[in-house]
């Protein structure tokens, strides 16, 4: 029997597992190498064409091969599979994929690396490019905050690590999400489900593909989810982080021969949520005068947290929370087969809209009373390119353009307890009201343009040696403009005239007025080159080396000033990262394809790596971006899996990753060494781990059935497990003693029944034992001490009924 997974548009050879994550059958490092169950393979085999050997056939070099021939860091998990395990975004999709690091504190300020590389760990910051791409049916999304979607008619996901910049659009020097939807078909189906569970989760999906006339056919699915929050507000009696996701997505596919395709597909999805709140955590010692650390602080206002146990996961956050986020855009994409090659065109435009509303101070009490930065994107882009495929040669020819306007309007406004906060008791100013009603207005717009060629050419010199050259030019733009105008409480603007009192010198402490329009222009050249070696059938070894590089970026957030106050506009830009990257790895499959161990390693040297820098006052500067002189990620992974029988698989896929700073001498202090007066204006952490980065991180499961007949039908009855693993990890840029993230396990189950014709019930736990743990750590502004977290979710539990027809 042969099961079949479409991959970036062609067909992937899957050794046989139920769980569902397909080790993509490229020699290169494969994470998650395990293989598909046959519920999964024949939900994800429609209109595919593995070959009666069995031999996996992939598109992730853009044309059609077998996988064993593609030297390129890969693992692919099936629709199915994302399903069973309630994986429904890139965040849960971590636990299947150890390289891949996930943070998110709320969707705009979302972080997706792998191996540890990708966007500075905190605040996000527009000027910059995000080192992982997120590619949604060819088309490029350059805000992250599309990974905090719900996934929407998924038929798989590659997760490709390593620089991607000579056949990919867009170049990511860290790797890319290549997510690939079911596409309209000749032939009448379907598909739906629901699923309920506690904490009043419900979840409904549904899908339906067929003809309309014999040369045109429609695609439309629906995604909706929702879930109570799992933290409770005590001030505003409501909970907090839940779900509240809306997807929709149609596509006409026009076919008026085999040569010609034409899909135009539109799609739109909302998140509406009560979010983002945080929890207290503790408190450290920091280098502030006694009277300035936090727990004399809230003393001094009669103040106590509502729990010092962040897992009873209790909030008193008194500010609006919303976090309204809506993303969509219409794509239109023509694939005209020329001869011995296929011409592709991907046109598209995407829009984001962001409507949030945070509680800056982590606190119940009124210091920060506002603080918004709603934002509007829109993006086109353009790609065309040209694939050939020879007897001895293929090769890819491409051309990429990109065009990006965000507008941000910005409100930071301070509260009745913000002056006894901020000012120290000897300050004449401490029981005034001076900092009462202080407002910023932020505007800020950026204009991002980049266009590319770039091709790549795989030369078989022998049937066992295949070399493969790429290459990239790209030229970047961006021009930016960054305003912040502060306001006393009567409405009078502060200015930056030269004149100074108590009054105002306390509040340019809070609010400093400041306008630059920084710009950055460059063009780069990048290449790559690997060669693989088929040391026998079923063994193949590969070697890269990639010299590659990230754009330069611009802050748009402001940048530091002067002792006079005044912007210090060298800061303004960040050099371009150079980087170096290289992989050798061993793939091996064997047992007639029913087992798997893939196994590598790799090291990646950036230079001038684009850090986020972190100012420790509440609205002096809420970050920049500065270049660090070096960082380093090396590591090993290794993928086995095995099919003893069609009844039962497992699968252990590991990553030990070593991410560093090599160099960075000025980097922002820890909490612990800031905040006095004789504190130092920066450290070198030079050696230290880059945050968000565990040491070590496993993915592991097995699926077992069994035949039967239950209500009269025959089908199979199932259990399965998925579990994953990772070491302790630094939660802020500069690593503290404050906010190292205990390590953790987390423990998935199921258990169901399924038949041939696509009848699916089962029942779920996902962390089956009630794990405490912690997504993310943040340091309170201010140095005070307070160190604020969101708990990873509780124990869930529920059911699902799926039908596809």
């Amino acid at each position: 029997m042969n099961f079949r997974v479409l991959l970036a548009g062609g067909v992937a050879p899957l050794a046989l597992a139920s769980h569902g994550v397909y080790a993509a059958e490229a020699p290169a490092t494969t994470t998650n190498a395990a293989v598909p169950a046959p519920e999964d393979a024949q939900t994800t085999s429609v209109g595919t064409g593995a070959s009666d050997s069995g031999e996996i056939v992939v598109t992730a070099r853009r044309r059609q091969e077998t996988a064993q021939d593609v030297p390129l860091a890969i693992s692919v998990v099936g629709g199915e599979h994302i399903d069973n395990t309630g994986a429904f975004n890139v965040g849960r999709l971590q636990q299947l994929t150890p390289t891949l690091q996930f943070y998110s504190s709320n969707p705009r300020n979302t972080a997706v690396n792998i191996r540890g590389l990708g966007a500075p760990f905190g605040l996000t910051n527009d000027g910059i490019e995000q080192g992982v791409g997120i590619y949604i049916d060819d088309v490029y999304n350059a805000r992250v905050a599309s990974a905090t979607f719900d996934f929407l008619d998924v038929k798989q996901i590659e997760v490709l690590r390593g620089p991607q910049g000579t056949l990919y659009g867009k170049n990511t020097t860290a790797g890319a999400i290549n997510i690939t939807t079911n596409q309209p078909t000749f032939d009448f189906e379907g598909k739906a489900e629901v699923s309920f569970g506690n904490l009043n989760f419900v979840q409904a999906k549904a899908a339906v593909s067929g003809p309309i006339t014999d040369t045109l056919a429609a695609r439309l699915a629906v995604s909706s989810t929702n879930r109570r929050g799992t933290i409770y507000n005590v001030t505003s009696k409501q909970w907090v982080q839940g779900q509240d996701n809306l997807g929709l997505r149609g596509q006409l596919l026009f076919k008026p021969s085999d040569a010609l395709s034409i899909t135009l597909a539109g799609d739109y999805s909302e998140q509406d949520a009560a979010c983002c709140g945080s929890v207290y955590v503790r408190t450290g010692t920091t280098q502030r005068a006694a009277d300035r650390q936090f727990a004399a602080l809230a003393a001094a206002q009669g103040y106590t947290v509502p729990s010092t146990n962040p897992y009873d996961r209790l909030t008193d956050l008194d500010a609006t929370l919303q976090a309204g986020n809506k993303i969509g855009g219409v794509s239109l994409k023509a694939k005209w087969d020329i001869g011995p090659g296929t011409l592709t065109s991907v046109t598209a435009w995407r829009f984001w809209d962001w409507q949030p509303q945070n509680d800056r101070d982590f606190t119940g009490l009124p210091i920060v009373t506002k603080s918004q930065n709603p934002s509007q994107q829109d993006q086109y882009t353009q790609e065309l390119r040209y694939n050939y495929s020879g007897d001895r040669l293929d090769f890819v020819l491409g051309a990429f353009g990109f065009y990006q306007r965000i507008d941000t309007q910005g409100t930071e406004q301070h509260g009745s307890a913000s002056t006894k906060w901020n000012l120290a008791p000897s300050n004449a100013l401490y029981n005034s009201n001076v900092l009462n009603g202080l407002t910023a207005l932020n505007t800020q717009y950026l204009k991002n343009t980049s266009v590319a060629v770039y091709g790549q050419a795989s030369w078989k010199v022998t049937p066992e040696l295949t070399l493969q050259p790429g290459v990239r030019v790209n030229y970047d733009k961006k021009d930016g403009f960054y305003q912040r105008r502060v306001f006393t409480a009567s409405g009078s603007e502060i200015l930056i005239d030269g004149t100074t009192s108590p009054v105002k010198t306390a509040q340019l402490g809070i609010f400093t007025p400041q306008t630059i329009s920084p710009k950055f222009s460059d063009w780069n050249f990048s290449y790559d080159f690997t060669a693989s070696y088929k040391v026998a059938p079923g063994i193949l070894f590969y070697a890269t080396f990639a010299k590659t590089f990230k754009s330069g970026g611009i802050n748009q957030n402001g940048v530091p000033t002067d002792a006079a106050n005044n912007p210090i506009l060298g800061a303004a830009t960040v050099k371009p990262e150079s980087v170096q990257h290289y992989e050798a790895g061993l793939k091996t499959e064997f047992r007639d394809r029913r087992a798997i161990l893939n196994l590598s390693a790799y090291r990646t040297d950036i230079k001038d790596y684009q850090a986020n820098v972190n100012n420790g006052q509440f609205g002096v500067l809420r970050g920049y971006l500065a270049n660090a002189g070096a960082v380093r990620s090396q590591g090993v992974e290794a993928d086995f899996s095995v099919r003893p029988s069609e009844r039962f698989n497992v699968y252990v896929n590991g990553a030990y990753t070593d991410a560093t700073y090599r160099k960075f001498v000025d980097a922002p202090c820890p909490p612990e060494l800031s905040g006095g007066a004789s504190s130092p204006a920066n450290c070198d952490i030079s050696g230290q781990r880059l945050p968000g980065v565990s040491k070590w991180s496993l993915s592991f499961g097995l699926e077992a059935n069994a035949p039967v007949t239950f209500l009269e039908q025959e089908g199979q009855v199932y259990f399965g497990y998925d579990g994953s693993y990772r070491s302790n990890f630094s939660s802020n840029p500069t690593p503290s003693i404050y906010t190292w993230v205990d390590g953790y396990s987390l423990s998935n189950f199921r258990v169901g029944f399924r038949t041939d014709d696509g009848f699916d019930i089962y029942g779920w736990v996902r962390n089956a034992f009630d794990q405490n743990y912690i997504d993310q750590l943040f340091v309170g502004p201010g140095n005070t001490g307070l160190i604020a977290g969101l708990p990873g979710d509780p124990r869930t539990w529920g059911v699902t009924l799926r039908k596809s027809f």
